[in-house]
């Protein structure tokens, strides 16, 4: 795995975040979906996914970083968010948005924040903003 985004500065280390469409693992199954976005968050990068993971993926992904959590130096795991879009829709706009869903797999209204416990401290998300509290 490479490392990125492990920057230093003085004494202080650095970290970068990343945006990623979703079309960059649309086509990847679910092993590689959550190695790919274990490699980013290994980096000591906080990763924005467009859209979301299925949920078994995220149960895995939640499951796989418990367990490597003795086994990788410095590692305490992640923290992770999903930030859906407006909740206020109408019958039909429901309708229509879960029949895209369907097709595509998934929820490109979303955004997924997934950062590594070093460094992100806690995600807070209320339907007005989000804020990501960061350690020191």
């Amino acid at each position: 795995m490479e490392k990125r985004g492990n920057k230093k500065i003085g004494n202080i280390k650095g970290f970068s975040i990343q945006f990623m469409p979703y079309s960059e693992i649309k086509n990847l199954d679910s092993t590689s979906r959550i190695k790919k976005i274990l490699g980013i968050v290994l980096g000591n990068e906080i990763l924005i996914l467009q859209g979301r993971l299925l949920p078994q993926e995220e149960t895995r992904l939640i499951e796989d970083t418990m367990a490597m959590i003795d086994y990788t130096d410095g590692f305490k795991g992640i923290e992770l968010a999903v930030i859906s879009g407006d909740n206020q829709e109408n019958f039909f706009s429901k309708i229509t948005k879960n029949i895209a869903n369907a097709l595509i797999g998934s929820d490109l209204t979303s955004i997924t924040i997934i950062g590594p416990a070093t460094i992100v401290k806690e995600i807070k998300k209320d339907p007005k903003k989000i804020e990501l509290f960061l350690n020191k």
